[in-house]
């Protein structure tokens, strides 16, 4: 179903853009090494977290893999043709640790290097500047054998990859993001189990978030000693937490998931301690022994750049006696300590992910960590909706996802007016793909992908952001 409020008016480019972005403001769109590469089993890569993970019953929607995904590994140069006859500026990926570094650990696997070799000159050589993560999940099963992200070792392992990467691609990429949503490593792959490895335990959980967040600072530290002249920052997914009335109860549930959600990684990284009351809201679950002397400082090492992740808004409350299913459910383990706050479903328009729309909490949350935590450059480095599309003689008219895409740009034109830094913004995604516990049932891309064929047809929505980029800008409403 269409939701008109959220769609743009029928030409509204063609009037000319008058919100006008800056100049140099960088246009990209984003995916993940995973979800799109194939080639499972190619040029030497291992299985990850999240091959074991897909291929355990179960776990997976129809039990699909990413073992050939969009295959992405074959199709790489047609792929990157594409990008640039949508215009994008910035191109936004992920390396996959277990085709870099097989075990996790060693020596780097130049099979696997030299595929990001490939990638990063056919960007270059069609003036799309590389945007590298070196971490969106797929971490080496072996590593998980070791005591994965719940182990400190991990966290050293993590640096040394990021130093195999930097060697080898350096002197070619400028900008480094080193974890993706640690949130969703942590907290969803070791709390409640529903992203890889599929391990359920609180205390896992935030020792994962602390040893993601250790590991990023140790990557900072070893890419800034080799590799001076990099852009360095992580990408934190972010949601404005709202409580559901000014009732007491409710408003101390927005504060501990907020706590949760945001700040569990915010203020380590950008002020290099954690929040006092977090730390009590989880005494229950661990007494923090996980965090050694230094680890915080190490954490906090300075960065050039913060990511923002943004799909929508947590509004929650207190329990409610005798409350009504269709309108509360209760927070999952994916919230240790919280277990008792109930989220609260609005009745406004969804994805269909059943994520609630709404393109001003953008605002809120990027003007927040302006304005809380940090003057660097912000950049929106994922943002994007699924929805069900339908072909219709070869094309793909995708309304509710473009009118998601024109609502959200116009909510970070507004906050860069307000003042907040913000650089560049990355659509998700690309193109379709494979997308986590869902497999190939929900799909993100402006492209989309005939899974049977491999065949890419744009849709509406990458059309219309491919003029976007030309104008460098949007009509106003």
């Amino acid at each position: 179903m269409s939701n008109p409020a959220h769609r743009p008016a029928v030409g509204v480019l063609d009037q000319g853009p008058e919100l006008v972005f800056p100049p140099g403001f960088l246009w990209g769109a984003a995916t993940a090494a995973y979800q799109i590469e194939g080639a499972a089993t190619e040029g030497g890569r291992t299985p990850s977290i999240w091959d074991t993970f897909s291929h355990t019953e179960g776990r997976v929607v129809a039990g699909h893999t990413g073992d050939v995904a969009c295959d992405h590994y074959h199709r790489m140069p047609d792929d990157v043709r594409l990008m640039a006859e949508l215009g994008l500026k910035s191109y936004r990926f992920s390396v996959s640790w277990p085709r870099v570094q097989p075990g996790g650990s060693g020596a780097a696997n130049q099979q696997g290097l030299d595929f990001y070799r490939r990638l990063v000159d056919e960007l270059l050589g069609h003036g799309i500047e590389p945007w590298l993560t070196l971490y969106h999940w797929d971490l080496p099963q072996p590593l998980e054998d070791a005591g994965g992200w719940p182990a400190r070792d991990t966290a050293a392992r993590f640096a040394d990859y990021a130093q195999l990467v930097g060697d080898a691609l350096g002197d070619r990429v400028r900008y480094w993001t080193t974890l993706n949503e640690p949130w969703c490593s942590a907290f969803l792959g070791y709390g409640s189990g529903v992203h890889a490895p599929g391990r359920s335990d609180g205390a896992d959980a935030v020792r994962a978030g602390h040893h993601l967040m250790l590991g990023h600072g140790l990557a900072v530290q070893a890419l800034r000693a080799s590799r001076p002249q990099a852009q360095l920052g992580i990408t934190v997914n972010l949601y404005p937490v709202t409580p559901a009335t000014d009732a007491p109860a409710d408003v101390d549930a927005a504060r501990r998931i907020d706590g949760l959600a945001n700040r569990f990684f915010l203020d380590p990284v950008l002020r290099g301690s954690y929040p006092a009351d977090l730390v009590a809201d989880l005494r229950e679950v661990t007494d923090f022994g996980h965090v050694h002397d230094g680890d915080l400082a190490t954490i906090s090492n300075p960065l050039d750049v913060v990511g923002v992740n943004y799909y929508s808004r947590h509004v929650v409350a207190a329990p409610v006696e005798g409350a009504e299913p269709e309108k509360y459910w209760r927070a999952p383990s994916c919230w240790p300590g919280s277990e008792d706050v109930r989220f609260v479903t609005r009745g406004v328009p969804v994805t269909d992910m059943d994520w609630e729309i709404d393109a001003p909490g953008l605002v809120e949350t990027l003007r927040r960590v302006h304005e809380e935590y940090t003057d660097l450059p912000l950049y929106v480095t994922e943002n994007g909706s699924a929805f069900v599309d339908t072909v219709v003689d070869g094309q793909v008219d995708d309304v509710d996802r473009l009118g998601y895409f024109d609502a959200h740009l116009r909510a970070a034109h507004e906050a860069i007016t307000a003042g907040v830094p913000l650089r560049g913004y990355f659509a998700w995604s690309l193109m379709d793909n494979f997308e986590w516990a869902w497999g190939y049932t929900k799909r993100f891309g402006m492209v989309r992908v005939d899974y049977d064929t491999q065949a890419r047809i744009p849709k509406s929505s990458a059309r219309w952001y491919a003029e976007v980029i030309r104008r460098n800008g949007l009509a106003a409403q």
